[in-house]
């Protein structure tokens, strides 16, 4: 989307001037003057050529700025100050320009959350609906607040997972690494040494070379075919019924589902507490929550809940129906509603959760190691027995 620089004047009088992203010139006069701005001069910016990967803003960065805003707005500093001085603060040259286009479109006479609704890769929907409900509710620094702690939470818990699943990814790597490379540079060695035996090698030494020439045979048609895989593979999950199947095996693995429907319930209470507790409607949060949920399974089941509530029902049946919540979750939030209480109740199950997801990251990661390193000593240990045995069957022929 094309950006213009504008200047202009307020009703009052007063010159403005900045800079907005809109599809045209036309568009663009039609939101300034929606917002009581004489237009005087409008003129495209030159695009720029700017290649990365990802918005290059880090979650981390987007939790610290929420937390600082939310701690100078309690302090009753102007807002357009607030983004000011963050803006100058901030280390992510990305993040600063947004939030200098924040800044300028607040000056512009928009409101905060219709600003931050500009910079979707930055600010999730989740984000904007929240500020936009402290707005419309005078509540704006206890959002702020109650906003800075939800996404230090769930940063948090996103930083547990990943660094449950670090460990053993790196392992198995260097693990595979380790055996390709024997495989495929060392054994040769044996296998021309072998050769000149003429004898009949052992049954284990054989299969260890056959592979050793399959892949020396077909090393670059492996990787052809890995990365035709992995391509196959994120086109099969951009199809839904891709997305759901994948979302299914992953709450079956034997280690890693446990930890993912723990880690996806708390996820979806903590998201769900904290929309209803900022006076967000029960089911606009829904369609936050089901689309901000992470997993095909859960999405469904929320949307269920939504279809349910619309009908005049309860959220319980089909959260329950669905299979990835336990008896005691469906149980508490049952009574929650039943109480008036459904955010003080979603909020007690995430924090509940967030333990549970300590424990099985810890159990997940005393589990896996020893797995590792037996996988490591039969893959490595396998391939240097079976290409011994045959000295062994030559020294014992000599005695």
């Amino acid at each position: 989307m094309p950006v213009y620089d504008y200047k202009g004047k307020t009703l009052g009088g007063k010159a403005v001037n900045g800079e907005l992203k809109a599809k045209n010139r036309s568009e663009l006069e039609r939101y300034l003057r929606a917002n009581k701005i004489l237009v005087t001069s409008v003129s495209k910016k030159p695009s720029q050529i700017n290649i990365r990967f990802g918005s290059g803003i880090k979650k981390i960065d987007i939790s610290r700025f929420t937390r600082q805003f939310a701690t100078m707005i309690s302090a009753g500093l102007p807002m357009v100050q607030c983004l000011e001085i963050l803006a100058s603060q901030t280390e992510s040259p990305e993040f600063r320009k947004v939030i200098t286009e924040v800044k300028e479109s607040v000056q512009s006479g928009s409101t905060l959350s219709e600003a931050l609704g500009r910079h979707k890769k930055t600010f999730d929907e989740l984000y904007v609906n929240m500020v936009e409900a402290g707005e419309v509710g005078g509540a704006l620094d206890t959002i702020l607040i109650r906003l800075a702690s939800y996404r230090e939470k769930a940063d948090r818990l996103i930083r547990k997972v990943k660094g449950a699943m670090v460990y053993p990814a790196v392992v198995m790597i260097v693990a595979i690494g380790v055996t390709f490379a024997m495989l495929r540079f060392i054994v040769p060695v044996f296998a021309k040494m072998f050769s000149g035996l003429g004898a009949e090698l052992p049954a284990p030494t054989q299969i260890v070379l056959n592979i050793s020439k399959f892949l020396q045979s077909n090393t670059l048609l492996m990787i052809i075919g890995a990365i035709g895989l992995a391509i196959c593979y994120k086109l099969y999950v951009r199809r839904p019924s891709g997305r759901l199947s994948v979302d299914k095996l992953k709450l079956r693995l034997p280690l890693l589902g446990d930890l993912i429907r723990k880690s996806s319930i708390s996820r979806f209470t903590r998201t769900l507490s904290t929309l209803l507790s900022s006076g967000v409607s029960i089911l606009d949060a829904l369609n936050i929550t089901a689309r901000t949920s992470g997993n095909m399974v859960l999405q469904n089941a929320i949307r269920r809940a939504m279809l349910s509530i619309a009908e005049g029902e309860t959220i319980t049946a089909p959260l329950k129906d669905s299979g990835v919540f336990p008896p005691m979750v469906t149980q508490m939030i049952s009574v929650g509603e039943k109480t008036g209480g459904l955010d003080e109740m979603l909020s007690k199950i995430a924090d509940f959760y967030d333990e549970e997801v300590d424990a099985a990251v810890a159990a997940l990661t005393s589990i896996i190691e020893p797995v590792i390193i037996v996988f490591m000593g039969i893959m490595i240990g396998g391939i240097l027995i079976a290409m011994y045995l045959p000295m062994f069957d030559i020294i014992g022929k000599i005695n």
